[in-house]
């Protein structure tokens, strides 16, 4: 009777197993990007570059205080 049942639905074990794989990967997805974030929000915080010193076409460059930057900022304006 157990084989039977067994036989009737296959494919429950390796959609559960597909379901838990594709779960797990996007739990991976998800910490990384969280992971990204939070290191950059802390490198901010440090006052750290956050885009390995091209400052042209950073997104926080306005706001950002490092030499390099203000540098940029300087050549930028006296155009």
């Amino acid at each position: 009777m157990i084989m039977a049942e067994r036989l009737k639905h296959p494919a429950n074990r390796r959609e559960f197993l597909a379901k838990v794989l594709r779960g797990g990967a996007l739990g991976l997805l998800a910490a990384g990007v969280t992971a990204g974030a939070l290191k950059r929000q802390r490198l901010l915080r440090e006052g750290a570059c956050v885009n390995r010193g091209v400052c042209r076409g950073c997104e926080v460059f306005e706001g950002c205080g490092l030499p390099a930057a203000l540098s940029a900022k300087e050549v930028l304006g006296g155009r």
